[in-house]
């Protein structure tokens, strides 16, 4: 049997049962819609197609990040005392890929979506697959370079999981930092933008265009921003003179990609045809 702890330092009683029960109420939300989002594809042989193929990837990048969350949430809620320096590092790595692989997913849609109006050209296996492969792979490697010294992973201030070290904010942070931001935030940031501009051009000429050709790029800076702004803060002042409470709020804001990820491209596909979740309730209506 797990350990219990003392409090973490900043945090009283009420404030981590409160963290611990809004991560778990997000980790659960995330992982029951993009299990919903898989089944539909493992359930429905109309979903096995190119353009279809991202949004699974990012329900498996989604799922990655909402079971992070319920491992937070647990040991919260549990008090246990934090992972050990093995586990710490194997958290950060896992976290930080789904996390990568998320954003870097929603590029991937993005630019999918604007190959359907703009070239009205079919996304073909050729395509999705080296575009999926890519996007695990990239993730995975910048992920593993603070287990390779390039970063490094510690303890959150909830001391109950981990992320990138941004206590120090010595040079190793500070050029790891800007690097993966540029690859992994600003490079996606620019195609969504872009995608959503060219739409729009097209939409403007066409008029028949049937989604929120920004929508993408507004969740990325809405969820993603609040952690891009600490580790900026991080970069150029001390962190510790920021509070351990406020230090938690953008991983709480973070954790609610995967059930608003899901929500947008599973309910409804950014096509405006049916999503995952009608085609799996379709399915399930024939046979009644």
């Amino acid at each position: 049997m797990a350990e219990s702890r003392a409090l973490p330092a900043g945090f009283g009683e009420l404030e981590v049962l409160a963290v611990g029960t809004v991560l778990l109420v997000e980790a659960l939300c995330g992982l029951s819609l993009n299990g919903l989002t898989i089944v539909a594809f493992w359930k429905t042989p109309e979903l096995r197609t190119p353009s279809h193929l991202l949004v699974l990837s990012l329900a498996l990048a989604d799922g990655g990040l909402s079971f992070n969350a319920l491992i937070v949430a647990v040991s919260s809620l549990l008090r246990r005392c934090p992972p050990s320096s093995g586990r710490c590092q194997a958290l950060g790595f896992q976290g930080f890929a789904t996390a990568l692989a998320s954003i870097s997913g929603t590029a991937a849609l993005a630019w999918g979506c604007h190959q359907h109006y703009c070239t009205r050209s079919q996304l073909t296996w050729s395509t999705a697959i080296p575009l999926v492969l890519f996007v695990w792979l990239s993730s995975t490697f910048w992920a593993a370079l603070p287990l390779l010294g390039w970063g490094h992973y510690d303890y959150e201030p909830l001391g109950t999981c981990c992320t990138l070290d941004y206590s120090m904010g010595d040079r190793n942070f500070t050029s790891f930092l800007f690097t993966v931001a540029f690859f992994n935030f600003l490079v996606p940031l620019f195609i969504m933008l872009t995608s959503s501009q060219l739409m729009e051009q097209h939409s403007a000429r066409s008029s028949c265009l049937q989604v929120n050709t920004t929508r993408p790029a507004r969740m990325l800076m809405l969820c993603w921003s609040p952690y891009a702004l600490l580790y900026l803060y991080a970069a150029v002042a001390d962190a510790s003179s920021l509070s351990p409470r406020l230090q938690m709020v953008p991983a709480l804001i973070a954790k609610t990609v995967p059930t608003i990820n899901a929500i947008n491209y599973a309910l409804g596909s950014e096509r405006g045809s049916r999503g995952p979740w009608q085609h799996l309730s379709l399915q399930r209506n024939k046979r009644d």
